[in-house]
């Protein structure tokens, strides 16, 4: 009886972090950015004001040394630094999701 309890409590943990982690939506994502493709390039590896993010998940690490996860370019997102403004106030938790997911898909 106690395994039992065990593994439904292991199987009830692991089903609420998957819904706690949601994809955002890549295509909502692409409209966002547009107010960040002033500073940043998409389609080539050139730089403008701010590095390039053509490709930002598949490189092995962000300008900033730190491999390139959802959390990482959240926080990045949201705190800047090195001349990006901050986003935290300025975007929704969810606006943020999508372009984490619009970012993945360049």
């Amino acid at each position: 009886m106690h395994r039992f309890r065990v593994l439904t409590l292991c199987v009830s943990l692991a089903a609420g972090s998957s819904v706690t982690f949601a994809a955002g939506n890549a295509a909502k994502g692409k409209a966002v950015f547009e107010q960040c493709g002033a500073c940043h390039a998409t389609d080539t590896d050139e730089k403008k004001v701010g590095p390039s993010l053509k490709g930002l998940f598949k490189k092995d690490k962000m300008s900033s040394g730190k491999k390139a996860t959802d959390a990482t370019v959240k926080t990045k997102i949201d705190e800047g630094g090195n001349g990006m403004p901050a986003y935290k106030e300025m975007l929704s938790d969810t606006e943020k999701d999508d372009v984490i997911a619009y970012l993945k898909t360049l």
